[in-house]
């Protein structure tokens, strides 16, 4: 961890010192400070917004003749035809990278070490030989392709009482959230060394997390019922969302399927913790990983049956205005040094991914914004074709342009494994350089918020009250924008 702070000092300047806008070797030049990032962005937004308000919506005028009706609603349905094709189609790929930029496929020519949720993969050939790192860079390939991956789907089962039918445009921040619960599913039930078999039959617990996953009122973490539990955190079939309120969601989810099945029949067999920031826990600061919070909630799940049992840890962050402040950039890139590391919910602006490695100033990433059709597996199917959850296209972004607001999941499979993450995350705070991504103390009755928006008042960021309990994002100027997850 401490390397990453000594490599990256020339970050820990003030957060006014921009990046440097010329492009590296192997990747293309970031927009700079005067660019009208977000205005490109809510236009393309108020585009697709109007596009797909057309989905369920044609208008009949009471006066029309029946035959102004058929006209007026074939040339709409021919209109709705014409975007179902571009979501649904290869087009919807074009149309992100256009947007936001072409990903970098592959892996730089770097030879620094790759960490990937906790696990360092050596393929520097000067230290370990060129057949040693050659076999690390398959190792890493392989770990990456066994990560679950969840895309957009079309022709599922019409969510709650919409006709929505595909989540294409609008779900990219709800498949990063189900990537990374999937990924603490597969550490509890299968282990970290586990890797998707080359032959069949699978897992029978691998088949049984993906089918949890299933796009169905039926499957416990679809995005039917994620939408339906995140209501009162603005979830809705068709809208966008921001990684606090997608965080809530999985909380809530979490407590209905544990009221709704016997302790011994736990489809998420973990408590989760949304770590927050001062006492009342919606107010904003520096997140407090608070151990008797932990406890609280470990008890709660066990019913009051056990002081302890694993624990699901989302933490979001807000950590800059328009792009994330180069302070929080060394401690981002250590928490992927955690052995609890389930990875970061994030992205560029408007375009959720999941993030799960990185080497030096890049982060490689799981992209949803692929098409497939709806597969609902069957639960004891092991002979189950699951290409569609997986993908061997490594892909990669650089760290600092990811968008400031986001969420790192860590889990913690017992007590000895949560004190272990304490006592990491507490020595990443103290090398922080007075800019901590959270803290970590033993009651609240001990800690003092640390507030993000005073770590990065050099940057003319004020802190604001923000109903969501985050700093909100905005420009320079202190304009504040909408939520940045509403494009693709």
């Amino acid at each position: 961890m401490k390397g990453f702070h000594e490599r990256n000092d020339s970050l820990n300047c003030s957060s006014k010192a921009s990046i440097d806008s010329s492009p590296t070797p192997g990747t293309g030049s970031e927009p700079g400070p005067n660019d009208s990032k977000f205005s490109k962005t809510s236009l393309w937004s108020n585009f697709f917004a109007s596009a797909f308000s057309v989905f369920d919506t044609y208008s009949e005028s009471s006066s029309s003749s029946a035959c102004e009706k058929k006209s007026s609603f074939s040339k709409t349905n021919g209109w709705t035809a014409a975007v179902k094709r571009v979501v649904s189609g290869g087009s919807m790929r074009r149309i992100h990278e256009r947007v936001l930029g072409p990903s970098k496929i592959g892996i730089s020519s770097s030879t620094s070490d790759i960490w990937l949720l906790g696990l360092c993969y050596k393929i520097s050939q000067e230290s370990s030989g060129d057949v040693d790192a050659t076999s690390a860079l398959a190792a890493f390939k392989q770990d990456f392709s066994s990560r679950i991956l969840m895309t957009y789907r079309k022709g599922f089962d019409a969510i709650g009482e919409t006709k929505i039918t595909s989540d294409a445009s609008w779900g990219c921040m709800l498949r990063s959230s189900q990537m990374l619960v999937a990924q603490a599913l597969l550490f509890h039930r299968l282990g970290r060394s586990w890797r998707k078999p080359s032959q069949k039959p699978f897992d029978l617990a691998y088949i049984e997390i993906l089918h949890q996953f299933g796009d169905s009122e039926t499957s416990a973490f679809s995005i039917h019922n994620l939408v339906e539990a995140g209501k009162n955190y603005g979830l809705a079939a068709g809208s966008w969302v921001g990684p606090y309120a997608m965080c809530r969601s999985w909380e809530s989810l979490a407590r209905c399927k544990r009221e709704e099945n016997d302790l011994e029949c736990q489809l998420l067999p973990m408590a989760v913790y949304v770590v927050s920031g001062d006492e009342d826990g919606e107010r904003g600061g520096a997140p407090v990983v608070c151990i008797e919070d932990a406890s609280r909630h470990c008890f709660e799940f066990s019913r009051h049956q056990a002081d302890w049992t694993p624990i699901l840890l989302l933490v979001p962050l807000v950590l800059g205005l328009d792009k994330v402040n180069p302070r929080y950039i060394p401690s981002l890139q250590a928490t992927f040094t955690f052995p609890q590391c389930l990875g970061i919910l994030g992205g560029k602006p408007g375009a959720s991914t999941y993030i799960v490695g990185v080497q030096e100033e890049n982060v490689f990433y799981l992209d949803p914004h692929d098409v497939q059709p709806v597969v609902n597996l069957s639960s004891d199917n092991l002979e189950a074709d699951t290409s569609s959850y997986h993908c061997d296209i490594i892909r990669y972004i650089p760290l600092d342009s990811l968008d400031p607001s986001l969420a790192i999941g860590f889990f913690c499979r017992d007590k000895d494994d949560f004190d272990d993450f304490c006592f990491r995350a507490s020595k990443l705070a103290d090398e922080s350089n007075g800019a901590p991504l959270f803290t970590v103390a033993q009651t609240h009755s001990v800690f003092k918020p640390i507030i993000h928006g005073d770590t990065m008042a050099d940057a003319g960021g004020d802190r604001m009250d923000d109903s969501i309990g985050v700093l909100p994002t905005g420009d320079v100027d202190g304009n504040s924008h909408e939520d940045d997850w509403q494009l693709l």
